[in-house]
């Protein structure tokens, strides 16, 4: 496929240049799909797709006129995520490269909109917290300290860096105050059947279990 036919589908496409040194170009550029035939200058596309691979995880698809089983098995075991045989119809391409797209961006950032610990689940977008099938609402403190504890799993968070993190400066806020957001999240946990999830580390802080 051209390069002018992947921009009617308002893909921005580079084209390499340098085939001595493909990775480099890929590193500079940074896409965020790369299209690769198998029978290119110098390398192969073998060769590269590996090389590639062993640096990052930018999705790579094979587009060859070599059809063979063969060639498919290598594509894929040095690193390849999908293969296209040529001639092929550009409405299968196009929706290849959306779909790897969305495999690898798309799917990794609702990943990170959540926080898992033990059977809890913690989701950063409407800021709730999912235990089996219930969901525990949560107020921003109570969210926030959560987030902190489970962020910090293993490990004691003391009550001055939790403070900071919720009023910026712990001075001018009462310590009881940080208590009772203690208390109120360790009821509403417990409501649901969850005991002794967050310990006091009496002098220090706090650790979740």
């Amino acid at each position: 496929m051209s390069k002018k036919k992947l921009e009617k589908w308002k893909f921005n496409v580079i084209a390499c240049t340098n085939f001595e040194k493909i990775d480099e170009e890929v590193d500079i550029v940074k896409p965020h799909v790369i299209l690769m035939d198998i029978s290119i200058p110098i390398f192969d596309g073998f060769y590269w797709c590996k090389k590639i691979r062993k640096k990052n995880c930018i999705p790579i698809i094979i587009v060859s006129s070599r059809d063979s089983n063969m060639d498919i098995i290598m594509a894929i075991s040095n690193g390849a995520d999908d293969y296209v045989v040529k001639p092929f119809d550009t409405n299968v391409l196009i929706a290849k490269i959306n779909a790897v797209i969305r495999r690898t961006y798309q799917y990794k950032c609702q990943e990170n909109m959540i926080i898992k610990h033990n059977n809890l689940v913690l989701r950063l977008d409407d800021a709730t917290l999912l235990t089996g099938d219930k969901i525990i609402e949560l107020t921003k403190n109570e969210f926030e300290i959560l987030k902190i504890l489970i962020t910090n799993s293993g490990s004691i968070v003391k009550r001055n860096e939790i403070m900071k993190r919720l009023w910026n400066d712990d001075i001018y806020v009462n310590e009881n105050t940080l208590t009772v957001n203690i208390n109120r999240l360790r009821k509403k946990l417990l409501d649901e059947g969850i005991e002794d999830c967050i310990e006091t580390k009496k002098g220090i802080g706090y650790i979740i279990k």
